[in-house]
């Protein structure tokens, strides 16, 4: 059960970090300061294997149909893929992503739409990159930065820059599940950080990646329990001045049947955390919780009140 001695706790131990400001989310033309207004990523997945399949888009009209309903449900971004992260499933070529993924953004960006791809391909960026897309929610670990940034400097892009221990998100070796996995993740940002800013690329968020690359035999308890933690100390991150992404967690194993209210669920525990921008299957819910806790956060709770 989470409490409110445990969270004042968390609070007292790193109340330095509390109040760190980050800097505002930059994308295309847009200054966003995602402390006041938070940014909600919605998802549309291009793939079959994908596991949320509420999301799944079976051709390029469904997608940009499900992406400009997103837009008008309250995304800010519109993050399309064409692979699931999941190592268990089927792998897809560049070629296979380039040819899904092309149509679809430049249908979304045509009508306005902000979109962000999600790969850890550098073709794949650079071909949606060239499409009108904005974001790249580059799902790769280190070892292909120094080709991946010098494509998102060109473009000027941002990237949502995952926390990523292996070759990329579906890779499950190195993953490990701390019980404070905070000062490993900081470690590991201010290395691709440095890394990324010196290749030109000057418009970073980052994500530590919950939800990748867990091993098969790591129970869904233990991993939900790491999730949780990880949302709570989020606004520790906050010391590097990024704004921080946060992939909310299904956590189809707690919630079973209702699984659709995960996301809203995990969207308090982010909020708390300090995140700036929620990628999300369920932009509706995600979007009326934010303005719950908005409109909640202006009024006094103190007894008497």
């Amino acid at each position: 059960m989470i409490s409110l001695a445990q969270l004042a706790d968390l609070a007292r131990r790193f109340e330095a970090d509390l109040s760190v400001p980050v800097a505002p989310l930059r994308v295309g033309d847009r200054h966003i300061d995602v402390d006041t207004t938070p940014v909600i990523m919605g998802c549309v997945n291009l793939s079959p294997d994908s596991t949320y399949r509420e999301s799944v888009a079976t051709s390029t009209e469904s997608a940009v149909r499900k992406g400009r309903i997103l837009a008008a449900q309250g995304a800010d971004i519109v993050d399309v893929g064409a692979e699931s992260s999941n190592p268990r499933t089927r792998q897809v070529s560049v070629a296979e992503q380039v040819a899904a993924l092309v149509p679809v953004v430049k249908g979304l960006a045509s009508e306005g739409v902000a979109v962000s791809v999600e790969t850890y391909e550098p073709a794949v960026a650079q071909s949606c990159l060239d499409a009108g897309a904005l974001l790249v929610n580059y799902s790769g670990g280190p070892a292909s930065d120094g080709e991946m940034f010098p494509v998102l400097a060109d473009h000027g892009a941002t990237v949502v820059l995952c926390h990523v221990e292996g070759t990329n998100s579906r890779d499950v070796r190195a993953k490990g599940i701390d019980q404070d996995p905070v000062p490993r993740m900081l470690d590991y940002f201010e290395k691709r950080v440095d890394h990324a800013r010196s290749a030109g690329v000057d418009r970073i968020v980052v994500d530590p990646g919950i939800g990748f690359s867990h091993d098969k035999h790591i129970s869904a308890d233990t991993r939900v329990h790491y999730q949780g933690r990880a949302l709570l100390n989020t606004f520790r991150l906050r010391r590097m001045g990024l704004p921080i992404c946060h992939s909310l967690p299904h956590a189809f194993s707690l919630f079973e049947d209702e699984f659709r209210t995960a996301e809203g669920f995990f969207t308090v525990l982010a909020h708390l955390g300090g995140t700036g921008v929620y990628r999300t299957h369920e932009v509706p819910r995600t979007r009326a919780v934010l303005a719950a806790l908005r409109a909640l956060g202006t009024q006094s709770f103190a007894p008497g009140t």
